[in-house]
Protein backbone atom coordinates (compact mmCIF):
# COMPACT_ATOMS: atom_id res chain seq x y z
CA UNK A 1 0.00 0.00 0.00
CA UNK A 2 1.36 3.40 -0.97
CA UNK A 3 1.56 6.18 1.61
CA UNK A 4 -0.51 9.31 1.06
CA UNK A 5 2.23 11.40 2.68
CA UNK A 6 5.25 12.72 0.76
CA UNK A 7 8.50 10.79 1.23
CA UNK A 8 10.92 12.72 3.37
CA UNK A 9 14.28 12.11 1.71
CA UNK A 10 16.56 14.80 3.16
CA UNK A 11 17.25 16.03 6.68
CA UNK A 12 19.25 18.59 8.59
CA UNK A 13 20.09 19.40 12.19
CA UNK A 14 19.00 22.54 14.04
CA UNK A 15 19.75 23.83 17.52
CA UNK A 16 19.13 26.97 19.53
CA UNK A 17 18.65 28.51 22.94
CA UNK A 18 17.04 31.61 24.41
CA UNK A 19 15.73 33.48 27.41
CA UNK A 20 12.07 34.47 27.68
CA UNK A 21 9.37 36.04 29.83
CA UNK A 22 7.74 32.61 30.35
CA UNK A 23 8.87 29.06 29.55
CA UNK A 24 6.81 29.19 26.34
CA UNK A 25 8.43 32.49 25.30
CA UNK A 26 11.87 31.00 25.99
CA UNK A 27 10.96 27.91 23.92
CA UNK A 28 9.72 30.16 21.10
CA UNK A 29 13.00 32.10 21.24
CA UNK A 30 14.98 28.84 21.08
CA UNK A 31 12.97 27.84 18.00
CA UNK A 32 13.75 31.19 16.37
CA UNK A 33 17.42 30.76 17.29
CA UNK A 34 17.34 27.33 15.62
CA UNK A 35 15.73 28.70 12.45
CA UNK A 36 12.37 26.93 12.82
CA UNK A 37 10.44 29.52 14.84
CA UNK A 38 8.20 30.75 12.03
CA UNK A 39 6.97 27.28 11.08
CA UNK A 40 4.43 24.82 12.46
CA UNK A 41 6.40 21.92 13.86
CA UNK A 42 5.00 18.42 13.62
CA UNK A 43 6.73 16.37 16.29
CA UNK A 44 7.80 13.00 14.96
CA UNK A 45 8.63 9.75 16.60
CA UNK A 46 12.12 8.64 15.95
CA UNK A 47 12.59 7.14 12.50
CA UNK A 48 14.79 8.44 9.68
CA UNK A 49 13.59 7.15 6.28
CA UNK A 50 15.93 4.77 4.41
CA UNK A 51 18.43 6.53 2.14
CA UNK A 52 17.67 10.00 3.55
CA UNK A 53 20.54 12.39 2.84
CA UNK A 54 21.84 15.11 5.14
CA UNK A 55 21.78 18.59 3.63
CA UNK A 56 22.76 22.05 4.81
CA UNK A 57 20.00 23.85 6.74
CA UNK A 58 17.97 26.30 4.67
CA UNK A 59 15.33 28.92 5.41
CA UNK A 60 12.04 27.08 5.75
CA UNK A 61 8.86 28.60 4.26
CA UNK A 62 7.02 30.60 6.93
CA UNK A 63 3.89 28.90 8.20
CA UNK A 64 4.70 25.53 6.60
CA UNK A 65 4.16 22.25 8.41
CA UNK A 66 7.63 20.98 9.29
CA UNK A 67 8.24 17.39 10.42
CA UNK A 68 10.88 17.36 13.16
CA UNK A 69 12.13 15.03 15.88
CA UNK A 70 13.35 17.18 18.76
CA UNK A 71 14.34 17.57 22.37
CA UNK A 72 13.81 20.68 24.44
CA UNK A 73 14.42 21.79 28.00
CA UNK A 74 13.34 24.87 29.90
CA UNK A 75 14.15 26.08 33.40
CA UNK A 76 13.60 29.04 35.69
CA UNK A 77 16.50 28.20 38.04
CA UNK A 78 18.98 31.06 37.72
CA UNK A 79 22.46 29.77 36.92
CA UNK A 80 21.32 26.27 35.96
CA UNK A 81 22.88 24.82 32.83
CA UNK A 82 20.33 23.08 30.60
CA UNK A 83 20.92 21.10 27.42
CA UNK A 84 19.05 19.32 24.65
CA UNK A 85 20.48 16.88 22.12
CA UNK A 86 19.41 14.68 19.22
CA UNK A 87 21.29 11.85 17.53
CA UNK A 88 20.70 9.78 14.42
CA UNK A 89 21.82 6.19 14.15
CA UNK A 90 22.54 5.35 10.52
CA UNK A 91 22.59 1.63 9.68
CA UNK A 92 25.17 0.07 7.33
CA UNK A 93 22.38 -1.31 5.16
CA UNK A 94 20.82 1.79 3.59
CA UNK A 95 17.61 -0.05 2.73
CA UNK A 96 16.77 0.10 6.45
CA UNK A 97 15.49 3.12 8.32
CA UNK A 98 17.73 4.95 10.73
CA UNK A 99 16.70 6.00 14.22
CA UNK A 100 16.54 9.44 15.80
CA UNK A 101 16.85 9.78 19.55
CA UNK A 102 16.16 12.86 21.67
CA UNK A 103 17.37 13.75 25.16
CA UNK A 104 17.39 16.78 27.43
CA UNK A 105 18.98 17.33 30.82
CA UNK A 106 19.72 19.82 33.53
CA UNK A 107 23.44 19.74 32.78
CA UNK A 108 26.06 20.25 30.09
CA UNK A 109 25.69 19.58 26.39
CA UNK A 110 28.51 17.01 26.32
CA UNK A 111 26.54 14.92 28.84
CA UNK A 112 23.33 15.19 26.83
CA UNK A 113 25.09 14.42 23.56
CA UNK A 114 26.98 11.44 24.99
CA UNK A 115 23.75 9.92 26.34
CA UNK A 116 21.71 10.53 23.18
CA UNK A 117 24.43 9.01 20.99
CA UNK A 118 24.38 5.87 23.15
CA UNK A 119 20.57 5.80 22.85
CA UNK A 120 20.85 5.85 19.04
CA UNK A 121 23.42 3.03 19.10
CA UNK A 122 21.19 0.93 21.32
CA UNK A 123 18.13 1.55 19.12
CA UNK A 124 19.99 0.17 16.09
CA UNK A 125 21.21 -2.82 18.10
CA UNK A 126 17.58 -3.54 19.19
CA UNK A 127 16.71 -3.69 15.52
CA UNK A 128 19.55 -6.07 14.73
CA UNK A 129 21.27 -3.50 12.50
CA UNK A 130 24.97 -2.81 12.16
CA UNK A 131 25.96 0.78 12.81
CA UNK A 132 27.40 2.79 9.95
CA UNK A 133 27.67 6.04 11.93
CA UNK A 134 26.06 8.18 14.61
CA UNK A 135 25.41 11.89 13.94
CA UNK A 136 24.38 14.36 16.64
CA UNK A 137 23.88 17.97 17.66
CA UNK A 138 23.19 19.68 20.97
CA UNK A 139 22.33 23.03 22.52
CA UNK A 140 23.36 24.39 25.94
CA UNK A 141 22.18 27.41 27.91
CA UNK A 142 22.92 28.95 31.28
CA UNK A 143 19.64 30.23 32.69
CA UNK A 144 19.47 33.91 33.58
CA UNK A 145 15.75 34.10 34.41
CA UNK A 146 13.81 31.63 32.25
CA UNK A 147 15.77 29.75 29.60
CA UNK A 148 15.20 27.07 27.01
CA UNK A 149 17.20 24.84 24.69
CA UNK A 150 16.12 23.06 21.52
CA UNK A 151 17.82 20.50 19.27
CA UNK A 152 16.13 18.82 16.34
CA UNK A 153 16.28 16.88 13.12
CA UNK A 154 14.17 18.43 10.36
CA UNK A 155 12.91 16.00 7.71
CA UNK A 156 12.04 17.42 4.31
CA UNK A 157 11.15 16.38 0.80
CA UNK A 158 13.57 17.75 -1.78
CA UNK A 159 11.92 19.35 -4.76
Amino acid sequence: MKSVFPKMDVYFFVQGNAEGFTPLNAFDGALLSAGVGNTNLIKLSSILPPNAQMIEPFVLPQGDLVPVAYASKSSDITGQIISSAVAIGIPEDDTHAGVIMEYSVGGRRDTAESIVRKMAEEALIYRGLKIKRIESISAEHTVERIGATFAGVVLWQKH
